[in-house]
């Protein structure tokens, strides 16, 4: 028998592939509680309505990837070696996870004025940690400002690119593309040693 936490992350990873697949719009309440193997009054114990449902979809979409940011911000070392790690972060997450990145990308209009502010907020505040790294690592001498929020939006724009394209069994592996973006990243900020560091951070995965 499955508990409460766990009927409520079937409930939310099955309306994913529905909303992915159908779209949000076209996506009903029914549909969800028959994927997820319930009848659609027991979906009420865990969601308000079909927005709140899309809430907490799109939610824990940008929890996960702030739980990862922050676990990435751990690496030792200077601040472009904090910066090389959360931007790896971020495109590793956008690869791996490009339908739930489609999900969040596509249905913000879908909310209302609450709950769009809700996930607004929460984007901003993810763009604003990654946005502190870029003026650390400039006010460290490391690397070449122009502006560090559109450094920050630039990088956060290559995420959603490559999360448009990228399909596994391509002719680069994951690995190959993470590490790709994340030179071009750092050297558009002028990092003089960029390819150095992240072949170095590589390494130890790769042995």
């Amino acid at each position: 028998m499955r508990s409460g936490l766990d009927t409520a992350k079937v409930i939310r990873d099955k309306a994913a592939e529905l909303f992915f697949e159908k779209g949000y719009d076209a996506t009903t309440l029914r549909e969800v509680a028959t994927a997820a193997g319930l009848k659609v009054g027991s979906l009420y114990n865990h969601i308000a309505s079909k927005e709140d449902l899309l809430l907490q979809v799109m939610g824990g979409i940008i929890d996960d990837l702030v739980e990862l940011q922050q676990q990435a911000l751990g690496v030792e070392g200077d601040a472009v070696e904090r910066l090389r790690a959360v931007i790896e972060c971020h495109m590793r997450f956008h690869a791996e996870r490009a339908r739930a990145v489609y999900i969040g990308n596509t249905n913000v209009r879908s909310l209302s004025e609450g709950p769009r502010a809700e996930i607004v907020a929460k984007r901003s505040a993810y763009e604003r940690i990654l946005e502190a790294q870029i003026e650390a690592a400039g006010d460290a001498g490391l690397v070449q400002l122009i502006d560090a929020r559109l450094h920050a939006y630039s990088i956060v724009a290559q995420g959603f690119h490559v999360a448009g394209w990228y399909r596994e069994g391509g002719r680069k592996s994951l690995d190959d593309i993470v590490a790709d973006y994340t030179k071009i990243a750092l050297r558009e900020l002028k990092v003089v040693d960029a390819d150095e560091r992240v072949d170095v951070a590589r390494a130890p995965a790769e042995a």
